[in-house]
């Protein structure tokens, strides 16, 4: 890797705010067509094939798959990490070693989560409450989704590996044009062949294949200082310990949210298929302010890391201030978009005007609490681009899984969609405040003091 040390990287030269836009775009646009994939989906079926296959894409078999690749996306995170600081530091053997482990991890999961996915997916609907007349097509579409989530995983290990490096362009060009395969398959199988869930879940294992196939070659022939080779595909007992040191927790952390979004979808399956569907548009129309806040997360993890592994310890200090301003105003702006124009945004998913309603109900609710979740991402993701997890993990465990769950089978039992949607700002205040704390007490144990190295 003698190549690395001659050349410039911005992330630990550049000016920060500059180098974490210039990290930070390719990642949102690259999310959001990643999330466009399930979005599509539901646009398709929602106005092809009516709301019954709306609330099958969107509702409970969504949060189910959310679960599962949730918690293996947040394993890879581990892999990451690691090699942000070994990269930034420049150490060429170590590296290979995380790349190679980290890919036969990746193939390992995907193979086993697969069949379990596969094997669980009708008992998991079934304790979510699953209407009746929805169990059917949504085991349908889960099953499918399954079968291919080995793709699912190793594109997304190796766009993370990639983004890890200071890579955000190329996963974000494999993203665009995967995502127009997607819709045209879409198109292909639910209007030209009628196959209505089971089309647009096909479509999806379709692209997705492609995709890792473009970024498995890239890491094998594109990338400086670091090549993918598959007859070194193993695992390293060591290396593996490192990288669940801090993919466990985050795989964890990340399960946390799905089984509470699970748990609240449990509670919004009963009052029938308008609700449903108006909470499953919604949760697409919220993924928008998620994919944007989840990119300056990433932004934040790879610039921290890397500076962290170069022992350029002011750089981890201004790069996460500088990461928090910018997500915080546009949280503000997000908050205000969905309260203002919520209902118009709606109507990309239906025209049903009671699903409208009920959807704007939420809205109002949730969405002016934008910003307290800022504090959670940012702060969560330079900790752990430091190697800290564990903590974060137990205060979302506490404060988003076991609070939620507490406010929904015993502080409001039966309670109206308002108080069920209440949940989720009280929650963030619960985590903002408890993750703050740690991050600022943390901070001044680990950089308190030290000078900069000079590599």
């Amino acid at each position: 890797m003698e190549n690395q040390s001659t050349k410039t990287n911005g992330i630990l030269e550049g000016v920060i705010w500059k180098q974490i836009l210039l990290f930070f775009f390719p990642i949102l646009i690259g999310t959001f067509f990643q999330q466009l994939y399930n979005t599509v989906d539901a646009v398709i079926v929602g106005r092809f094939a009516g709301k019954e296959a709306l609330s099958c894409v969107g509702g409970s078999a969504s949060l189910l798959i959310n679960l599962i690749v949730g918690f293996f996306t947040g394993l890879t995170e581990g892999g990451s990490v690691i090699i942000s600081q070994y990269y930034g530091a420049k150490d060429s053997k170590k590296l290979d070693e995380a790349l190679h482990t980290s890919y036969g991890f990746g193939i390992a999961g995907g193979i086993f989560l697969s069949i379990f996915g596969v094997l669980i997916a009708p008992a998991i609907l079934e304790l979510m409450n699953t209407p009746e007349e929805l169990m059917e097509q949504s085991v349908l579409y889960v099953r499918i989704y399954f079968s291919g989530l080995i793709f699912v995983f190793l594109y997304n290990m190796g766009a993370s590996i990639l983004r890890a490096i200071g890579d955000s362009k190329r996963p974000l060009y494999f993203l665009i044009i995967c995502s127009f395969i997607n819709i045209a398959l879409d198109l292909l199988f639910v209007l030209g062949f009628g196959m209505g869930v089971s089309g647009v879940a096909i479509a999806t294992l379709l692209s997705q294949a492609f995709s890792t196939v473009l970024v498995t070659v890239t890491l094998m022939k594109y990338t400086e200082g670091m090549k993918l080779q598959p007859g070194k595909i193993r695992i390293s007992k060591s290396t593996l310990e490192k990288i669940l040191l801090i993919g466990i927790p985050t795989g964890i952390q990340s399960s946390m949210y799905a089984i509470s979004n699970m748990i609240i979808q449990t509670a919004i399956n009963d009052y029938g298929v308008d609700t449903i569907a108006a909470w499953a548009a919604y949760g697409k129309l919220d993924c928008l302010f998620w994919m944007i806040n989840g990119s300056f997360g990433i932004a934040v993890t790879t610039f921290v890391g890397q500076n962290f592994g170069a022992g350029k310890w002011k750089r981890v200090r201004r790069g996460t201030g500088v990461c928090m301003a910018m997500a915080s105003c546009v949280a503000v702006f997000m908050s205000f978009i969905m309260v203002e124009y919520g209902g118009v945004l709606f109507k990309i998913f239906t025209a049903d005007v009671s699903v409208i309603e009920i959807g704007m109900r939420c809205v109002r609710i949730i969405s002016p609490a934008y910003i307290l979740f800022v504090f959670i991402e940012i702060f969560e993701g330079a900790l752990r681009a430091e190697g800290y997890t564990l903590v974060t993990t137990i205060i979302s465990i506490v404060g988003i899984c076991a609070f939620r769950v507490i406010w929904i089978f015993f502080i409001i039992p039966n309670g109206t969609l308002e108080q069920i949607s209440l949940c989720y700002p009280i929650s963030w205040i619960i985590c903002a405040v408890a993750i703050s704390i740690y991050y600022f007490f943390k901070q001044k144990r680990i950089l308190g003091g030290k000078e900069d190295k000079t590599i």
